[in-house]
């Protein structure tokens, strides 16, 4: 598996030494000559990040903005459903970096190592002392194999993926592809998790695919969560719930995947509502869905919750000590689903936050907790769950989105990737907020 990703790492690499050559001289990693004082930095290079960067420049020029970030790739995850089913490549889901960092704003090519909010100062691993007036979080989330029994190493063996990494998502794909007779167990983890409703994606198209191969009739499709329901709106839960049915998958609620024994193709589920209980399942494929939690730069930092998470106003995402700090997307406490559209439709409330707060006014823009999840049901439909802080639907287009859509689809696996990469990323989309008004006659 080594000389598998250092093959892929390479070949995602190959098309970015050019640009890394040619515009070095603006996206500089640092050094002992780099400026040391900007008046935004950015921690985090995600989607967040990026997108806060493009839309802090435009505001304050690009020479005051720096984004603290060490990887030398960035990923569109969202893609990462298809890829472990065979739709789309692991290539198509990355670009370099230096692609993506806004022209002319600092990056700095390092890791985060300590934040003192106290001094508005943050330090990297390669050094850098850096001084803000402002600070944006934008760190993501961490995933937490290693708190299964057994993994990542049970990864080494067959017939075992997860979409959540760059490592393991191809190893999905194979593992279907492979697939002969037997169970085929897709896991939801007892921690909050960046798209909810991406463990369930896997399963479905997984559930297309042996159709179509003709394997269905010889597998056990099995869906075991940590959560009491199947999905946290109801409305969109109760048409997932009759395509389970209709599809003859199985579903056990409350079952936390504690234990992978790869070498003997067992996974071991303890029960949440019986403490002490669990219960062995044999598996011909196992799909996990990692715990997750805060980055870990957090802890001891003062910016966090008694969680860990950064701890945020909800409608204004400014934080609630430190006023010129500020946050966005997969490290927040903030009560909605992580995913790239809650990121978008955050970053236009965040821009007004921090403008009104650099004027010293009051932040008069509040975010709802809009979130929207492509919930695929096969190769070609899709669920469109979009909703807010209260569970509430809060639907974009005038049809009823809990029905599966093949227009949806499209949407998800065509539009959302050019969107993702020549809107959110530049900053010029915040959300369908506005769309969704027109498209409700102004009663949305």
């Amino acid at each position: 598996m080594a000389a598998a990703l250092t093959s892929q790492a390479a070949l995602l690499r190959r098309g970015s030494r050019v640009f890394f050559s040619v515009n070095c001289h603006v996206h500089s990693s640092g050094g002992v000559t780099s400026k040391e004082h900007y008046k935004i930095v950015v921690l985090g290079g995600g989607s967040g990040g990026i997108t806060m960067g493009a839309r802090m420049k435009r505001k304050i020029g690009a020479e005051n903005v720096a984004i603290v970030e060490p990887s030398e790739m960035h990923y569109y995850q969202p893609i990462w459903t298809l890829v472990g089913a065979g739709a789309k490549i692991i290539t198509s889901s990355g670009r370099p970096t230096a692609s993506v960092i806004p022209p002319g704003v600092k990056w700095v090519k390092s890791r985060v190592m300590n934040i003192d909010p106290k001094n508005n100062t943050v330090f990297t691993d390669s050094g850098h002392k850096i001084s803000y007036d402002y600070l944006i979080v934008a760190l993501g989330l961490q995933l937490h194999y290693e708190k299964i029994k057994g993994l990542p190493e049970g990864f080494e063996h067959p017939k075992i993926g997860s979409n959540y990494s760059l490592q393991t998502v191809e190893k999905t794909w194979t593992a279907l592809q492979n697939f002969k007779e037997g169970n085929a167990i897709f896991s939801f983890p007892n921690t909050p998790v960046k798209c909810a409703g991406a463990p369930q994606k896997i399963m479905y198209l997984s559930d297309a695919f042996l159709r179509k191969t003709g394997k269905r009739s010889k597998a056990n499709i099995i869906y075991n969560t940590s959560l009491p329901v199947l999905f946290g709106v109801k409305k969109y839960a109760d048409a997932l719930w009759e395509i389970v049915k209709s599809r003859h998958i199985d579903v056990n609620l409350r079952h936390n995947l504690i234990e992978v024994r790869a070498d003997r193709r067992e996974a071991v589920f303890e029960d949440l509502d019986r403490p002490g209980e669990s219960k062995v399942f044999e598996y011909e494929m196992l799909h996990v869905t990692p715990p997750m939690g805060p980055p870990a730069v957090l802890k001891g930092s003062s910016l966090e919750d008694h969680a860990g998470w950064l701890d945020v106003n909800k409608h204004t995402l400014q934080h609630n000590k430190y006023a010129n700090v500020f946050g966005i997307g997969d490290c927040t406490n903030l009560p909605t689903s992580k995913t790239a559209a809650a990121v978008a439709a955050q970053s236009s409330v965040l821009q007004r936050t921090i403008t009104k707060v650099m004027k010293k006014d009051k932040p008069d823009k509040e975010y709802d907790g809009y979130t929207s999840c492509p919930l695929v049901t096969s190769y070609n439909t899709v669920i469109l769950a979009e909703f807010d802080y209260n569970g509430q639907p809060l639907e974009t287009f005038p049809v009823d989105q809990s029905k599966e859509s093949r227009i949806m689809y499209h949407m998800k696996a065509d539009i959302m990737p050019h969107l993702y990469w020549h809107g959110l990323l530049k900053g010029l989309w915040g959300g369908p907020g506005p769309y969704r008004k027109l498209m409700h006659l102004g009663m949305k």
